[in-house]
């Protein structure tokens, strides 16, 4: 393993892709603390922490905390892999996909044109939905998540515009990392995103087993799921 740490930096060429991996990576980072226009930041921190727990705080795990910031990057990469299953999954009913995916890579790269087509769709839906909810959602002290003087069709398509370009942006740079950099890019981007979150929440655990809201028996649970997992 120590010699493999060494010829990232003996070979030129791993050296770059791996430098080139590593600065893609932090441009992801850093979209994912840029607010899109309209939204309270205060407003949003309390909703976010309140649904720490739910269903919203687990899609916020994947995007690496741009969900719960409610970022340019808040929908992340997942319309990209949805769009991907959906297209595997109509390949095996539509005899035009099933032709395309047997024509070698011409085939292929048709089928990921019209993936990236599919994530632009599922992006605009997510996005539309999204932009309804922030507006009729309020924090848990009362404050409106959306200034209801920025309320509107303006705000809705502004959203719509920033969080699918956001997806389509993200979903560049997990091809760029593919081409260019190290292993593949899309898995890159979902694992930087769950692992930035990973001090946290060791730290939250520990806080938990020490108060008593995180039983031994839970956490014993939960050891044996990850390594069934694995």
């Amino acid at each position: 393993m120590i010699d493999s740490f060494r010829n990232i930096f003996a070979i030129p060429d791993l050296r770059k892709r791996v430098i080139f991996t590593f600065a893609l990576l932090a441009v992801y980072r850093i979209g994912a603390f840029i607010p899109i226009p309209g939204v309270d930041p205060v407003a949003i921190q309390e909703f976010t922490t309140a649904a720490q727990g739910t269903v919203l705080g687990f899609l916020n795990l994947f995007s690496g905390g741009a969900l719960g910031r409610m970022t340019v990057f808040a929908l992340g990469i997942m319309p990209y892999i949805s769009a991907s299953i959906i297209l595997q999954l109509l390949t095996v009913v539509w005899p035009y996909l099933e032709k395309l995916s047997k024509e070698g890579e011409l085939g292929r790269r048709k089928i990921t044109q019209y993936t990236r087509y599919g994530t632009v769709v599922l992006s605009v839906i997510q996005a539309m939905g999204i932009s309804f909810f922030l507006e009729r959602t309020t924090a848990p002290g009362g404050a409106p998540l959306v200034p209801e003087d920025l309320q509107g069709w303006g705000f809705r398509l502004m959203t719509v515009l920033t969080l699918t370009t956001g997806t389509a942006f993200v979903m560049w740079l997990g091809e760029q990392i593919t081409e260019r950099g190290i292993g593949n890019g899309i898995s890159l981007i979902i694992f930087a995103g769950i692992v930035v979150g990973l001090p946290s929440a060791i730290i939250n655990t520990i806080t938990d087993v020490r108060t008593g809201s995180l039983s031994i028996i839970t956490i014993a649970i939960l050891l044996i799921f990850m390594i069934a997992v694995v």
